[in-house]
């Protein structure tokens, strides 16, 4: 496998874990990718849900939580550690700083586009900074913003496809349209981010995301130009997932048919498996009566059918009746819960052994 290169860091997998939240992944799950090889990535989603501090109000927490979880996996671990911040949280630019000031490898940021993300570099630091885009036109945006207001470049771009779990940035209508397919995205991207590379002189790494489940998924969409892939569901049914059992058990029993496209407060589709909680959702039997901690900039209160935050955190701890869980395409594909160490070794394998059959197909065709 080849090694991924992000602003030097070098990825041996050439895998990133996906920044899941609320709690999903948290510095167990994160130091345990990075022990194998790969970019562990905390989400600083909603931590301060989950690190309370009653002397400090919930942003309050989420800045501690968010220290608490790097220095935790940096016991862990001495690989690559990174944070996923969306920039739609409403405490985004703490949450940035804060990272940066604890020496946190990598900055994933994405949720909305990061435009001025290079601001919060402070001198010497090596923090790298990767944004999350869903278009070529993203991707050639914030190169550009980046390059003529901060003289930076991004240290690698991942282009997350509509088949991704959680929160996605395309229209309803484009989720399921073969056009927005990340097959199709990621030779766009790949175009537009070489010719700024090649002018400017800076390697970028394209990664590819969003319903890449196997070995075979990822060689397969590296043929296409990416440098290396992010990988979210297949890791929550890992030992070292940071969320309860009960939501690693839906996971496993998830069936096709139950991974669902929702609508989701914070103004964007989201794909999440089906559960009692969003069955009354749909019926129109939920509503949320306050707004307890403001944590996404997007959400309003006066039209939200129900709390994201809490939900999530509901679901974390395996209440679906109270939450839901979001998931990829392929979380019906799951079938047991292993260690992040025995999950890394078979993607190795099942991409060496695609990689193998494709040599053999070329070898018996004979020449051209």
């Amino acid at each position: 496998m080849k090694t991924l290169n992000i602003g030097g860091l070098k990825v041996p997998s050439c895998i990133v874990q996906g920044g899941m939240g609320v709690g999903i992944s948290l510095s167990g799950l994160a130091s345990a990718v990075a022990n194998e090889g790969g970019v562990g990535v905390i989400s600083a989603a909603g931590l301060g849900m989950l690190h309370k501090d009653p002397s400090q109000d919930y942003l309050g927490n989420c800045i501690s939580g968010l220290r608490t979880e790097i220095r935790n996996s940096r016991l862990k671990s001495s690989g690559i550690i990174g944070v996923n911040i969306m920039v739609a949280l409403s405490n985004y630019e703490d949450l940035v700083r804060t990272s940066i000031e604890e020496g946190v490898d990598i900055v994933i940021s994405g949720a909305g586009l990061p435009l001025d993300l290079p601001k919060f570099l402070t001198p010497n630091c090596k923090t790298r900074l990767v944004p999350i885009v869903s278009s070529a036109r993203a991707a050639a945006l914030i190169c550009n913003k980046w390059l003529a207001n901060y003289n930076y470049l991004p240290d690698a771009i991942i282009v997350e496809g509509p088949k991704a779990g959680g929160h996605l940035g395309f229209k309803l209508e484009q989720i399921f349209d073969e056009n927005f397919s990340l097959e199709k995205l990621i030779p766009e991207v790949v175009s537009v981010v070489s010719s700024i590379s090649e002018v400017n002189g800076k390697e970028i790494p394209v990664i590819a995301a969003g319903g890449i489940y196997s070995g075979s998924d990822m060689l397969k969409i590296m043929r296409l130009g990416a440098s290396g892939v992010q990988m979210g569901t297949r890791f929550v049914t890992t030992d070292e997932c940071d969320a309860s059992l009960e939501f690693k058990q839906a996971y496993l029993d998830a069936k096709k048919e139950d991974v669902m496209i929702i609508k989701s407060p914070v103004g964007m589709p989201g794909r999440a498996i089906k559960s009692p909680f969003l069955d009354e959702v749909i019926a129109g039997k939920r509503q949320p009566k306050t707004c307890p901690v403001n944590c996404i900039r997007t959400c309003d209160i006066n039209t939200a059918p129900y709390c994201i935050i809490a939900s999530l955190t509901s679901a974390l701890r395996g209440n679906f009746r109270r939450g839901y869980a979001f998931a990829g395409s392929n979380v019906w594909r799951t079938n047991k819960i292993i260690p992040v160490r025995e999950l890394m070794e078979t993607i190795r394998k099942e991409y060496l052994a695609y990689l193998k059959k494709d040599e053999l197909v070329f070898v018996n065709a004979g020449p051209l």
